[in-house]
């Protein structure tokens, strides 16, 4: 089964004084294969299982399938994984064209979050009128899902929380690639997709809404006079749950390093956060049973209409390895996550002056492990 893109799209490449430039780019893309059974057939990780399904963008699968042949599966420093958005030779005209439009359908997502205007508590209105109608306010184009912005169509799909964006270096937002010495592109969060939409149709009036952040150190940009300013990537996290309306209930932080609580409350939390955090300065244990490892700790005592977010970001490989390596494996805890964000320090040449000793393992580990929790039903985002 074959079909071919539009040949005319109508992208957003700009913004000047707040207006924005639409060009008219002329996308006359080769075929390529749609994601059919046929196709599904033949990738046993994209096989479809129960009521769980995952269904990958195009651009995805061609990386997956190509990781070996581009070295990706050797744990090494010296292993790009930029040159799939900056050399055009490094795979097709086709795969390059779909990358880089993808790239400019981001920036037009990011402009109708920033222009969205934000909605009361989502889950209290559901049970205030009992009824989903309010998940129709999240859209963010009037005639359809997000997928209406990505025209290029290369978004992920799960079966659980809609669309995603699909997996591919650098691990963060492509930008990074075109300027590896860019702060700003390497903590930019504006490459994550989120179908608000979706999610919001998924909760219930019993609903609780958790969110577990493993490594949540308030103070992460502080040592760095030019930075002291910048939000931290999980505040800004939060201020767009929150926007959409997802207002956590329980927010449950674990953070080895010592911080005075005070400091915490006082000056590093924004305060509309202060009723439902709970700050636990104490570093995480990976053993299955112990008290500080959260997943059995927390996790287990909710149940699957709860929404329930996990970030991982520990910058220690036998700490953060075995964690996830537990929602991977175990098979009660896969229908409790709804979302999970976790910064995988694996070896490549564009991250490497950054993570330096945090890295072990290759790209191909990385995408190994994200697709596989993808498909067993929890979207997997890689954190920067």
């Amino acid at each position: 089964m074959m079909r071919r893109l539009p040949g005319w799209y109508i992208l957003l490449t700009g913004m000047l004084m707040g207006s924005v430039i639409v060009t008219i780019i002329q996308a006359h893309l080769q075929l390529f294969p749609s994601m059919d059974d046929q196709y599904l057939a033949g990738h046993p990780l994209l096989l479809k299982s129960g009521a769980i399904s995952y269904r990958p963008a195009f651009v995805e699968t061609y990386i997956i399938d190509h990781l070996s042949a581009w070295g990706w599966d050797k744990a090494s420093r010296n292993v790009p994984g930029c040159n799939i958005w900056t050399d055009p030779a490094a795979t097709t005209d086709n795969v390059h064209s779909l990358l880089n439009l993808f790239r400019t359908e981001l920036k037009n997502y990011y402009k109708r979050i920033e222009d969205f205007s934000p909605v009361s508590d989502v889950l209290k209105t559901i049970r205030d009128g009992n009824s989903h109608d309010v998940c129709h306010s999240l859209k963010l184009d009037p005639d359809g899902g997000i997928d209406k912005l990505f025209p290029s169509g290369q978004l992920s799909h799960t079966s659980t929380s809609g669309f995603i964006e699909p997996l591919s270096t650098p691990m963060r937002h492509p930008d990074f690639c075109f300027d590896t010495k860019d702060r700003d592109a390497l903590m930019d969060l504006n490459y994550l997709v989120h179908d608000f939409e979706a999610m919001c149709n998924s909760l219930k009036p019993t609903s609780r809404r958790i969110l577990i952040d493993l490594g949540a150190s308030l103070s992460y940009h502080e040592e760095n006079e030019q930075v002291k300013s910048e939000t931290p990537p999980m505040v800004s996290l939060l201020n767009l749950y929150h926007k959409f309306g997802f207002v956590f209930d329980h927010i449950y932080a674990y953070e080895v390093t010592f911080i005075e609580p005070e400091k915490v409350f006082n000056n590093l939390l924004p305060k509309e956060y202060m009723t439902s955090y709970h700050w636990i300065n104490a570093g995480v244990n990976p053993t299955k049973g112990h008290r500080l490892n959260p997943l059995d700790s927390i996790l287990r005592n909710f149940e699957e209409d709860d929404f329930i977010v996990i970030k991982v970001d520990i910058d220690k490989h036998s700490i953060e390895w075995p964690l996830v390596n537990q929602l991977l494996e175990d098979t009660s805890l896969h229908k409790l996550v709804d979302q999970l964000y976790f910064e995988h320090h694996v070896m490549f040449k564009e991250m490497s002056p950054i993570w330096r000793s945090a890295m072990k393992g290759s790209l191909k580990d990385t995408f190994d492990l994200f697709h596989s929790l993808r498909t067993k039903g929890i979207p997997a985002h890689f954190w920067p």
